[in-house]
């Protein structure tokens, strides 16, 4: 199942690099399987009518790197560079890397970004389409709202939003941080086709985005378990930054095997 076998590198990767932003990454594993399984039409990275995605939450770079190496895309000697001197696979995406369209990491800049790629094949007359993955602390950014409303203006229906709504963020719970509630009038408010999903089920992810078809941009609120896959991580503010000992990593990694 490509979904876990995104979260078993994560988990290596994370552990062999003693690096943390671990539950970021598992939680979107579902998402990103689907997506580089089943919707980008991205043949090969470098064909100028593939697909373009946009990981806006670039802490969760461990789960495009897996994706990626999981394509063919990038080698198992890149996979294992993940945050050694001179790798391009750093802890954000960068652009050089393969596969790669737009180096992240500085939060509620993608959408912006999206958009302008969104226009850019509207005015090309493109059938590419842009999916902008988005954690749902970001949308305690101004810059966030300001794209929502280019996007809908400028009607880029070829534009689909995913958002990684687990409830956290680095300094607490979403909710007492700025709280979102409710997320979906918002979006629909500012003139999007707004889904809400269950960000783990691959099938309801999958026939989702299938069915997209109103002249609007689109934006899918998908309900994500932070950590989700390791009990001791899920819903835990910890799992944020903080790396895994041995012991922890050798438990992650028997509960994702026997999961």
């Amino acid at each position: 199942m490509l979904a876990q076998d995104i979260r078993k590198i994560i988990l290596e990767q994370s552990h062999r690099a003693h690096v943390g932003h671990i539950g970021s990454s598992l939680s979107i594993a579902d998402i990103m399987a689907v997506l580089y399984r089943e919707v980008l039409r991205i043949p090969e990275p470098s064909d100028p009518e593939r697909d373009r995605f946009v990981l806006s939450k670039g802490h969760a770079a461990l789960a495009l790197y897996a994706a990626l190496h999981l394509k063919g895309w990038i080698s198992e000697s890149e996979l294992n560079s993940f945050c050694g001197d001179g790798s391009l696979l750093g802890v954000h995406p960068e652009r050089g890397l393969r596969g790669v369209d737009f180096a992240t990491g500085s939060l509620g800049q993608g959408l912006s970004m999206g958009a302008g790629a969104a226009l850019g094949a509207k005015m090309q007359k493109s059938g590419r389409r842009v999916f902008v993955l988005l954690s749902d602390a970001e949308c305690n950014e101004g810059s966030v709202w300001e794209a929502a409303m280019f996007a809908a203006h400028h009607k880029l229906d070829n534009l689909c939003a995913i958002i990684d709504f687990n409830g956290q963020q680095a300094l607490g719970y979403t909710k007492d941080v700025i709280t979102l509630s409710p997320l979906h009038d918002r979006w629909k408010a500012f003139g999007w086709d707004v889904h809400e999903i269950d960000g783990h089920d691959q099938a309801e992810i999958a026939s989702t985005v299938e069915s997209l078809s109103s002249e609007q941009p689109h934006v899918l609120i998908a309900h994500t378990t932070f950590g989700k896959g390791v009990s001791y991580m899920e819903s835990k503010i910890k799992w944020h930054y903080w790396p895994m000992s041995d012991e922890e990593y050798e438990q992650a990694l028997k509960e994702m095997v026997n999961g």
